[in-house]
């Protein structure tokens, strides 16, 4: 089963590697006998899905979440291993869309007139407040 990612990303199912194991939790003898725990795992590095600009962006935006250039989502909440594998393509599809999204640029603003104001008024205040506490001046 393929993996879209929107707008324009398809990752195939060939890409992704799957490893199973026993889930922990609640489920009675039920989660001694199958293995639920779905783990997915996808080669950054190696994908051909990928256009090199993409590649880098999720190089440098998951790169603590990487070992050797791949990525590896877990899933366990569900009792089933089928619904663990939907949450752990929804899990790695959020991921991947998430560090594609280009970061917006901030742009810097000027304080208000007001709110220079309000701040220019606040010193004169504090600085009134500080001359009051000094010594009298002795003539």
């Amino acid at each position: 089963m393929d993996l879209d990612i929107p707008p324009s990303l398809k990752i195939p199912a060939a890409e992704l590697s799957w490893r199973f194991s026993r889930s922990s939790g609640p489920g009675a003898q039920h989660v001694n006998t199958t293995d639920t725990r779905a783990e997915v795992m996808w080669n950054v590095e190696e994908s051909l899905a990928l256009t090199d600009e993409q590649r880098q962006l999720l190089l440098q935006r998951l790169g603590r979440r990487l070992v050797s250039g791949v990525i590896t989502v877990t899933a366990s909440e569900e009792r089933s291993q089928l619904r663990n594998r939907e949450l752990a393509l929804a899990k790695l599809a959020g991921l991947i869309e998430t560090a594609l999204v280009p970061e917006s640029v901030r742009r810097p603003s000027k304080p208000t007139r007001g709110s220079a104001r309000r701040h220019r008024a606040a010193k004169e205040q504090r600085s009134a407040t500080k001359q009051q506490r000094r010594r009298p001046a002795a003539d």
